[in-house]
């Protein structure tokens, strides 16, 4: 008999005890970040040929395998209008090349045949407000593969040697660097003058005083 109500005791306990249901065993899941970044991307600017190019490094840290070879693109923005440029798809987590700023062309040979905000127009190059002319203003840029990344970009600027606006149309800035890179002759022209001067104001007094003599 005691032996009964021992047992009967014991399951009794037993039914109290919490239980585990299966369903939720197979749900259960720990929170699991990729911690995926793009540290150490970079995205730069230049000038070549009178033409302007993005160059673009990127490496994703810490990705899937699925994301190791994910597109990328670089987001333009002025906050009213967005352009989107494919730079390709990642091989082994990393990207790097160059690509034509948009609204720019180039010939066969690579120099640049046209560029954002301006149009050839009756024999002219006319600038625009269309042709992504937005794009050489302030804007912000996204590289964007998952995650994103946020990096400085802007419009390259001419430079006496090489024009990112149509031929013989330059920046304000830049169109005034023969100026002031000549200015660096000015003085050497005037001293020359002076020499000049000097010397032959000293030959007009040798003149005169042999003259006198005479």
């Amino acid at each position: 008999m005691h032996s009964s109500v021992i047992s009967a005791v014991l399951l009794g306990s037993l039914s109290l005890l919490p239980t585990v249901s299966s369903t939720d065993a197979t749900t259960y899941a720990p929170d699991d970040p990729s911690g995926a970044t793009l540290a150490g991307s970079m995205v730069t600017t230049d000038c070549e040929s009178d033409a302007p190019w993005i160059s673009f490094d990127v490496v994703l840290t810490g990705g899937t395998v699925e994301e190791a070879t994910a597109p990328v693109s670089l987001i333009l923005d002025n906050g009213v209008n967005t352009a989107t440029v494919p730079l390709g798809s990642l091989q082994d987590y990393r990207l790097s090349g160059r690509v034509l700023w948009p609204g720019a062309s180039v010939d066969d040979a690579g120099r640049g045949t046209g560029w954002p905000g301006w149009e050839f127009r009756d024999g002219t190059w006319t600038a625009m407000d269309a042709g992504f002319a937005w794009t050489r203003g302030d804007i912000a840029a996204t590289l964007r593969v998952n995650p994103d990344l946020a990096v400085p970009v802007a419009y390259p600027a001419s430079t006496p040697d090489c024009a990112t606006s149509p031929n013989g149309v330059r920046d304000a800035a830049v169109a005034a660097l023969p100026a002031t890179g000549g200015s660096a002759s000015g003085p050497i022209a005037l001293a020359v003058a002076a020499v000049g001067a000097f010397v032959a104001g000293a030959l007009l007094v040798l003149q005169r005083r042999r003259h006198r003599r005479a």
